[in-house]
């Protein structure tokens, strides 16, 4: 028989990050965003949850579960609902984790993994957005030109997540180099940031995700040895990495999604206008009614991408659906939600706005999550 849903374990991971999420990241989300900081203690908190470690082979210290994007998708979308911007900052590490341990050798994986399974937050981060007016994740202006055994890396990365505090990062660049996939086909170095050459701009400011530490990387002829190319000479498959960075996106924008939702349904029953609820209105009720529609639909989209990445399937087509339109319909749903709250929904008492300049801000990113 068909199943749509998860399983009962997965149920179950699904509830309780839920849970952590109301309780612990909803509450610290508006100070987070006022003094544009990290909540270090919410930062450990999150990480103690295992989020990473646990799907790490005890080989290279972790739990030896295996490895699940759809386990991970859930999680995404649960902690989201507590905050977006949280919870991207606290499993970002992930996103340079998982792709060490899907297309890194042997040897990188036993230098870098075991940093992910300590009882500290670690922090790393994937370099992928470019500073241009389009940026196109097939096009990166970033080059890494073939020098002997080792690779050099010229270019700049935007909105790098942690890059103020990132031990590495995994920086997508162009290979000059003629492969086998031909001149030009996309690549992944892992850069370490007391790099000879890598300069960290001051932390980004934002529309949303204002808690969320940003930088721009600069890369003057950065020169890496040819060992930190993900992958060693076989090079890796970026492609994947930036599936299953889409399909985090999407889970973000999910988990943000149910947020409003569930604020503005509740809000549109107890307010009252002229006598009656204004859910009872017919223009509201059918803003809520969408909402709920929209919100199940980028969730199989999402859950269908996850799907495709963990059982090893073609996954371009289907990340690259959930995420454009988790980006699209997220963006409406929290403007309903404004529009639903009326003059409350642009006052800093409601989190509507928060989760508005979120969604604005999610939507236009290309990818800064895995799953």
């Amino acid at each position: 028989m068909i199943s749509f849903g998860p399983t009962e374990e997965q149920g179950l991971v699904r509830e309780a990050m839920h849970s952590f999420a109301a309780e612990v990241l909803r509450p610290a989300a508006r100070a987070a965003d006022e003094a544009e900081a990290l909540p270090d203690a919410v930062l450990q908190q999150v990480w103690q949850l295992g989020f990473v470690a646990t799907q790490i082979p005890e080989a290279f210290g972790g739990g030896g579960e295996a490895r699940s994007p759809v386990t991970s998708s859930l999680v995404l979308e649960a902690l989201a609902f507590g905050d977006a911007a949280l919870a991207l900052a606290a499993t970002h590490p992930a996103a340079f984790a998982f792709a060490v341990l899907d297309h890194g050798t042997e040897e990188q994986k036993k230098q870098l993994l075991p940093l992910f399974c300590g009882e500290r937050f670690h922090a790393a981060s994937v370099a992928l957005l470019e500073p241009t007016p389009v940026f196109d994740a097939r096009a990166l202006r970033t080059t890494a030109e073939p020098k002997g055994d080792a690779f050099v890396l010229s270019g700049a990365k935007s909105f790098v997540p942690l890059a103020d505090r990132a031990s590495h990062f995994l920086v997508l660049a162009r290979n000059t180099a003629a492969t086998a996939e031909g001149v030009g086909a996309l690549d992944a170095f892992i850069v370490p940031r007391d790099a000879a050459g890598l300069a960290i701009g001051a932390p980004g400011k934002q529309l949303g995700l204002r808690a969320l530490p940003t930088a721009t990387l600069e890369l003057e002829r950065v020169e890496v040895p040819a060992a930190d190319r993900l992958g060693g000479d076989a090079g890796c498959d970026v492609q994947r990495i930036l599936d299953a960075s889409r399909a985090g996106v999407a889970s973000l924008l999910v988990g943000l999604s149910c947020a409003v939702m569930e604020y503005a349904i509740p809000y549109a029953k107890d307010r009252r206008a002229f006598g009656e609820a204004i859910a009872q209105k017919q223009a509201i009720a059918f803003m809520l009614s969408n909402m709920r529609v929209e919100t199940d639909a980028m969730r199989w989209l999402t859950w269908k991408a996850a799907s495709h990445l963990e059982r090893g399937l073609e996954a371009t087509r289907a990340a690259h659906h959930a995420r454009a339109y988790a980006a699209e319909h997220a963006m409406k749903i929290a403007d309903d939600g404004v529009q639903v709250l009326g003059g409350h929904g642009f006052i800093r008492e409601h989190p509507v706005e928060l989760w508005y300049r979120h969604a604005r801000t999610l939507s236009v990113l290309e990818g800064v999550a895995s799953v």
